[in-house]
């Protein structure tokens, strides 16, 4: 069975685990609404590098 030849310090050890921790997501700010969203996605609104690629549908409150 294999047995460490010394120990390791502490620091060695946290040498090793400074890149385990998780990455925050990359955000952007739309430049035409404003609004905070993931990177290469478009905003809630519809809108993605300031331009509309997709209308919202329009909602109807009345109808039922």
């Amino acid at each position: 069975m294999p047995v460490q030849k010394s120990r390791r310090t502490p620091s060695t050890r946290g040498k090793r685990r400074v890149h385990d921790r998780l990455a925050k997501p990359a955000l952007s700010i739309d430049p035409q609404s404003g609004e905070t969203h993931l990177r290469h996605r478009i905003t809630p609104d519809g809108f993605y590098r300031g331009k509309r690629v997709i209308e919202k549908p329009v909602e109807s409150e009345g109808e039922e």
